[in-house]
């Protein structure tokens, strides 16, 4: 008996997870015209740091390895021996953030020829998904 139950049980834990689980709607798809997110001053380090390393250590292959020796390596270093790659990443926010104000005003703007171009392509990617006939959409 206490088997039966038991088994019940999962059989209702199991049947609520797949409930749950098909009733998300997923995430947005993302835009690839939108920039990318600049690397911080200690990615911007590790950018010379894994080249350095692997120029000391070409035997070694191990991504681990060169994490670990790069945080290491940055929590020893000064402020005044992490100023290049701080200044490094100040430069690549800045431009990030022009390229995110042109971007943010092309959307608002509704986009000019390229922006209606990529409204078009969703849409159709949209009904692709739906209908697995994207040749028809064209032809409208």
């Amino acid at each position: 008996m206490k088997g039966d139950k038991s088994s019940g049980g999962a059989t209702k834990a199991n049947t609520k997870l797949a409930v749950k689980k098909g009733g998300g709607k997923g995430k947005a798809a993302k835009d690839p015209n939108k920039p990318k997110r600049p690397a911080s001053a200690f990615f911007v380090f590790m950018e010379d740091f894994r080249k350095q390393f692997k120029e000391e250590n070409p035997d070694n292959n191990l991504v681990s390895a060169v994490s670990k020796a790069g945080g290491a390596k940055w929590k020893e270093m000064s402020d005044a021996e992490k100023a290049p790659f701080v200044a490094k990443a100040a430069k690549r926010k800045t431009e990030y953030t022009k390229n995110m104000k042109a971007y943010n005003n092309k959307q608002a703007a509704g986009g000019d020829d390229e922006g209606n171009d990529s409204d078009k392509s969703r849409s159709e990617v949209n009904n692709e998904d739906e209908d697995q006939s994207g040749d028809e959409e064209d032809d409208e």
